[in-house]
């Protein structure tokens, strides 16, 4: 895939996930193999941790809407690269069962092939994360 594609890529899923586009239609940018991973504390909530298949991706946009309001979702850039993608920004968000708000940078790294996302990794400050969601 070219840098361009690539990019376009990225910006398409920051535009569904930012409309609250269906859990499904998000899931159909990425390969049904994908490998989805977000590092933290396992358990704390539903998507941390590692996971496979497009059902990762809609999972992981549905909780993420029924656990946590998001406060704030600021892109800072988007970098890429012949195969990868990488967003870079900060956000805010509360988790709803204690109410504690979640401030981090985070990078989101696609690693994309085939006009398909095929791996999610989520980078973020993880103990604050389960901090709040244990709380």
């Amino acid at each position: 895939m070219s840098q361009e594609q690539n990019h376009r890529i990225a910006e398409k899923l920051l535009a569904e996930l930012g409309r609250c586009a269906d859990a499904e239609e998000i899931a159909k940018l990425f390969s049904a193999d994908v490998v989805f991973e977000i590092a933290g504390d396992v358990g704390a909530l539903p998507w941390i941790g590692r996971n496979t298949g497009r059902s990762a991706a809609s999972d992981f946009v549905r909780d993420t809407r029924r656990l946590i309001k998001r406060e704030r979702f600021d892109v800072h850039d988007i970098l890429v690269s012949e195969d990868r993608a990488v967003i870079v920004g900060s956000l805010s968000s509360r988790i709803n069962a204690t109410g504690k708000i979640i401030e981090s940078d985070f990078a989101l790294i696609l690693g994309i092939s085939n006009g398909e996302i095929k791996r999610f990794s989520l980078i973020e400050d993880s103990f604050a994360v389960s901090r709040a969601a244990r709380e």
